[in-house]
């Protein structure tokens, strides 16, 4: 893109009001992709540009470039800058995410999780086990049960289970586990701060990784499905008795 086409570029989008959050900046950027000032195949202004412009951190540029990245909208290329991929428009997706229930989450959860498991069986590299014993540890430690490590508990929980998607080498199952994964820590941390809702011990994600280690593929996906079932039977149960009332 020329220097010329850049400046034409910046000038088309608008400061985001003080207070908002990273979807005001990721529909500006979305904004210039779908109405054709990035075409597709274009690189994009860099994210120090794009802050200075629209009047806002450069890490909330870098998190909604991060989640155009993971819906194939924009590609991020190492030391050469970020391209458009796609005009199409995520944002009903994103929202769709954002707003989902804690029974949504897991429904999605269990889908992944269990060819998941099943793939990084087949898969797996010897390093792919040591990062995943160190995550499943990471996990066991976070065992707070206040606000606070409630959050810690969420992050370390998400980890591991993008870890195991990390193992299958699929890279449309890892981008779209990476898109879902702060949606998945953000339920668990509610989960942890409600004794209503059971989550799985550390007994049953044991049981995934051995499975893995194992390379038994059936045994993988039964030990992930074990993981979530019981949480989500509850939540069904909940929803149900509030429909009730």
């Amino acid at each position: 893109m020329s220097d010329i086409l850049q400046r034409e570029v910046l000038v088309a989008l608008s400061p985001v009001p003080s207070g908002s959050t990273v979807d005001a900046v990721l529909d500006q950027l979305q904004r210039q992709v779908s109405g054709g000032s990035w075409p597709v195949g274009e690189r994009i202004p860099g994210e120090l540009d794009l802050a200075a412009q629209l009047g806002v951190s450069r890490p909330a540029v870098r998190e909604a470039i991060r989640a155009l990245s993971h819906c194939g909208v924009l590609e991020v290329r190492r030391g050469d800058g970020t391209y458009v991929r796609s005009s199409a428009d995520p944002r009903p997706l994103l929202g769709g995410v954002a707003h989902a229930s804690a029974r949504d989450v897991f429904e999605v959860q269990l889908a992944y999780d269990v060819q998941a498991a099943r793939l990084a069986a087949r898969r797996r590299t010897p390093a792919d086990l040591e990062r995943l014993e160190e995550l499943l540890r990471a996990r066991d430690e976070a065992t707070g049960a206040d606000e606070h490590g409630a959050a810690e508990f969420g992050a370390a929980d998400a980890r591991f289970h993008l870890g195991v998607a990390e193992a299958t080498g699929n890279p449309v199952l890892i981008e779209a586990m990476r898109f879902f994964i702060v949606r998945l820590g953000e339920t668990m941390r509610a989960v942890r701060l409600d004794h209503e809702v059971p989550e799985a011990g550390p007994a049953r994600h044991r049981a995934v990784l051995d499975a893995i280690i194992a390379a038994d593929p059936d045994a993988a996906a039964r030990a992930a499905a074990e993981v979530v079932e019981p949480t989500l039977a509850v939540l069904d149960a909940l929803l149900g008795r509030g429909e009730e009332r």
